[in-house]
Parts: structure tokens; C-alpha cells; sequence
């Protein structure tokens, strides 16, 4: 056995390994297994996994560091999807090479209803990407490769430790510059400006022909001018001017450009769920006005004193919400949905609230709404409005749904019809508040006045039905008494 000695050099030390027969261990973090050398110790140690060899011997051992480190390459899988949901786009926050921390977001999975959010299970540096951005997932799939580790290492890809290179030789001396043509030495400096037009007398008003006619008193532009123009020349003329034979309107011109811009899963799921709404239902609009006056007075009598006590403002939400679910109790048809031969009545009121993200259209769904009052209502609408807004809606706030609202009113819309959300069967719409003259005990003033629109499967809701459960929606919201004494 070759001694090593304490200050022998370290190709010295892996001479005496691929020489020596002795037994060698490998020992890698807390694992440890013994091997006797083969064809493999031969290698350069910068080819040599990553670990520390340890030569043992009569006296002593000596450890030998090799420049590649073993490392553990960890296969990250995606999330589980919710069963109505089969795939999703991928797109990356995280590229190859970054060092991220454990439940740092890598990745975020847009799903037909949903973005799910993919963080990294523990601190390490990316190896390698296995779907390119934007390319299509499926549940558990598997998405990357992570090294684990602390602290921001350098790139998975960065090359073994190179042997020392050679002395470099002195860069050989510059050539001498060449000497350019006097023209190129200094650019000449730009000329002058032109000296502005001389000033265009005048012209006589002439009479606006009608439109779309072409002016045939206009003599052709190559004709000499006359009267006090005469002086100027004929290229003056032609500038202001319209050529014979040519209109106004074809002798505009203007850019023509065109974008197209990939819809992303979830417009594309708002498209087919509306056109499947389309082709399933008889839909049918009902329309009728609210006078806001009570609600507006009752919001700013005790506006201050809702807000000390629940610590959220009373909006306009909540007493439709409350007025909806309380129409919906007087009128089940309405919450009430075909299954195939059946119609199924449902005993509760769960409230699909539409909220308009810069993703697309999202419904959050308040569950057993007959049971809430205007606070809990106010303060759920306030967190879903949160979470659809920041992306962060589970699929499970968006499942179920009895009966929907939407509210373009918030946009300004003074009248619409809404389109059923599948599989319920009607949907309210609220609109804007606007003053009109309203006649009240033989007298005509100026009240703030909202139109709502009911839009309802005549298949199942008849128009004396859905006309009942507006105006019990009108009454409630109108005059809340109602619906404390049950009327």
C-alpha cells in the first residue's frame, strides 16, 4: 500500500487510489457503504459522482474531495385537481437554474375555473423544467426537477471545477489604427433649415358640396390658378387641394393593424358555458323597477352606527342578496333545477355573487343565505370579492349555486338581460341607480329609481311565477318591513 503522506498533493492522492486495493468507502451526507474500486476510480476525479473518498490504510485515512457534488434530483408533481376539472395551463414564475425557498411559488396552473398555485415543497435550486410555458398539465403530473438546498447555489447546469489552465501569453501589441478618409473624420454638420413658405393668401368660401359628391367646379391641378393666387405656384395650390376624380372620404388614410391574442382556459370556459346555456334553455326576461329611496335613507341614517358595530360598511349587496333568498323561499320553482325527467327542490339558498375579475368572470357562491343577516353578508361578499380579485378562489367556492346575481350596476349599465348560469335556472340582474320622475300620490318628483331584469328557463318557471318572485324582490328591497313580518 502507497503511504500518503500529510502534504502529498492531491493527483498524488488519487494516483494512490487507482493503485491501491485496499478497501474504500463512500460516504455521501449520513449514508454510508463500502465498495471495493473499480473501473469506475479510474476516472478523472472531476467525472467521479459527487462525494467524499476516504483511503484507508495501515496509519492513516485521507479524505478526497471531488468537485461535483451528489446531490439528490427530486421529481416535483403538480396539485390534484377538482373532479370537474381534467387539465390546466402551466406558466412559469420560476425559470432553470433559480434558487427558490420551501413554498416559494414556482408555477401557477390556470384550470377552466381557477388558477392553483404550485410552491415549492422544500428550498433548492431548479434543475430542469419538464413542460415548457404554457404548455398543458394534468393532475399529479410531474412539472420539474429540484435540487435540494440552502441558500442560493449556482445554476444545476454550471460545469466541473476545470484543471488549472495554462499561463497565458501576453496579448500581442494592437494594430496600428488605420487612418480614415477625411469625409468620414467628422460627419458634416446638417444644413440649415429651409426657410419657412411665404404665407397663402385667402381663398374665397367656397360652397360644402353634398356628401359623397365629388367637386366638379374645382379646375385640375395643372390648370394655371387665377385671381389673387395668381402669384403663388402651383405646388401651393395642390397642397390644399382634393385631386379630381378622388373624394374626401377615399382620400384618408390610417393604420390597419390587428392583434390576436390566445384566449386563455378560462374565457374560453365562459364562452362554452354561455353558448351551452344558449342551446339548452328557454330563456326568457322579466323587467321591473325598484324605487331605492328607503334602502339609500337607511344606508345613511345608520351607516356610522353599522360600521362600529360589524366593522364593515352596509353596501347595496346585502339587501338584495337578503331580498333574493327571501323571494326564493315565497317561490321555490325558482330555485328549483331540471334533472333529466325530475325537477329537484332545494330547501336552501345558495347565492352565486358574479365577480368581475381582469382574468374573466367568476361566481362565488355564499351558502345558506336564508340563514344570514346583512352584516354576515356584507362581510362574506368583502372576502370572496378579495380572493376572486387576487386569484386565490378554490374550486370549492365556486361549486354549487341555487340562484345567481349580477350586478352591472357598478359599471353603469342601465338596462340588460343576464344569461342563466348552468346548471341553475334563473338569474337576477341589478343596474344602475339613476333619478327619474316618479309619480307618487298624484305628484310627480324625482326618485332614484334601479331597474332589475329576472332572466328564467321557461321550461320550468312560468311567467306568472317569475313575475311574482320580482315583485317580491321589488317589495322586499323597497320596504324591508316585509320581510320581517313575512308578507
Amino acid at each position: 500500500m502507497m503511504m500518503l503522506h500529510r502534504v502529498t498533493p492531491l493527483r498524488k492522492c488519487a494516483f494512490a487510489l487507482r493503485q491501491s486495493s485496499r478497501l474504500v468507502r463512500l460516504l455521501s451526507g449520513g449514508l454510508s457503504s463500502s465498495f471495493q474500486p473499480t473501473a469506475d476510480v479510474t476516472k478523472p476525479l472531476c467525472a467521479l459522482p459527487p462525494t467524499s473518498l476516504i483511503c484507508l490504510n495501515e496509519r492513516q485515512c485521507r479524505r478526497l474531495h471531488t468537485t461535483y457534488l451528489l446531490r439528490e434530483i427530486l421529481e416535483i408533481e403538480g396539485p390534484e385537481f377538482a373532479e370537474s376539472i381534467s387539465e390546466g395551463d402551466i406558466h412559469w414564475l420560476k425559470q432553470k437554474g433559480e434558487f427558490v425557498n420551501a413554498d416559494e411559488l414556482v408555477a401557477e396552473i390556470e384550470t377552466d375555473k381557477t388558477t392553483v398555485e404550485v410552491p415549492a415543497p422544500r428550498s433548492g435550486t431548479i434543475v430542469e423544467l419538464l413542460v415548457e410555458d404554457g404548455g398543458k398539465v394534468t393532475a399529479k403530473q410531474k412539472l420539474y426537477k429540484l435540487e435540494p438546498g440552502e441558500g442560493g447555489g449556482a445554476p444545476a447546469d454550471a460545469p466541473a471545477a476545470e484543471a488549472p489552465k495554462k499561463e497565458a501569453s501576453p496579448p500581442p501589441p494592437p494594430p496600428p489604427p488605420k487612418k480614415q478618409p477625411p469625409a468620414a473624420a467628422a460627419a458634416p454638420p446638417p444644413p440649415p433649415p429651409p426657410p419657412p413658405p411665404p404665407p397663402v393668401a385667402a381663398v374665397p368660401p367656397v360652397e360644402k358640396p353634398l356628401a359623397g359628391a365629388i367637386p366638379s367646379a374645382i379646375p385640375p391641378v395643372s390648370a394655371p390658378p387665377s385671381g389673387p393666387m395668381a402669384s403663388k405656384p402651383v405646388t401651393q395650390v395642390a397642397a390644399v387641394r382634393v385631386p379630381p376624380g378622388i373624394s374626401e372620404i377615399q382620400a384618408i388614410t390610417g393604420s390597419r393593424e390587428e392583434t390576436r391574442v390566445k384566449m386563455n382556459r378560462m374565457r374560453l370556459r365562459i364562452a362554452a358555458r354561455l353558448k351551452e346555456a344558449q342551446n339548452t334553455y328557454a330563456m326568457l326576461t322579466t323587467f321591473n323597477e325598484v324605487d331605492m329611496s328607503n334602502v339609500m335613507e337607511m344606508r345613511k341614517t345608520y351607516q356610522k352606527e353599522f360600521v362600529a358595530k360589524h366593522g364593515i360598511k352596509l353596501g347595496l349587496m346585502s339587501p338584495f342578496v337578503r331580498a333574493a333568498a327571501y323571494a326564493l323561499q315565497q317561490n321555490p320553482t325558482v330555485n328549483a333545477v331540471i334533472d333529466e325527467s325530475e325537477i329537484v327542490y332545494r330547501h336552501y339558498v345558495d347565492m352565486s355573487i358574479a365577480v368581475a375579475t381582469p382574468k374573466g368572470l367568476v361566481v362565488p357562491v355564499l351558502r345558506n343565505v336564508e340563514c344570514m343577516d346583512f352584516a354576515t353578508i356584507e362581510r362574506t361578499l368583502v372576502e370572496l370579492g378579495d380572493k376572486a380579485r387576487d386569484g386565490k378562489l378554490a374550486i370549492e367556492d365556486m361549486e354549487g349555486g341555487t340562484f345567481t346575481i349580477s350586478n352591472g350596476g357598478v359599471f353603469g349599465s342601465l338596462m340588460g338581460t343576464p344569461i342563466i348560469n348552468p346548471p341553475q335556472s334563473a338569474i337576477l340582474g341589478m343596474h344602475g341607480i339613476f333619478d327619474r320622475p316618479v309619480a307618487v300620490n298624484g305628484k310627480v318628483e324625482i326618485h332614484p329609481v334601479m331597474v332589475i331584469a329576472l332572466t328564467y328557463d321557461h321550461r320550468l318557471i312560468d311567467g306568472r311565477e317569475a313575475v311574482t318572485f320580482l315583485r317580491k324582490v321589488k317589495m322586499a328591497v323597497q320596504d324591508p318591513r316585509t320581510m320581517l313580518m313575512n308578507l
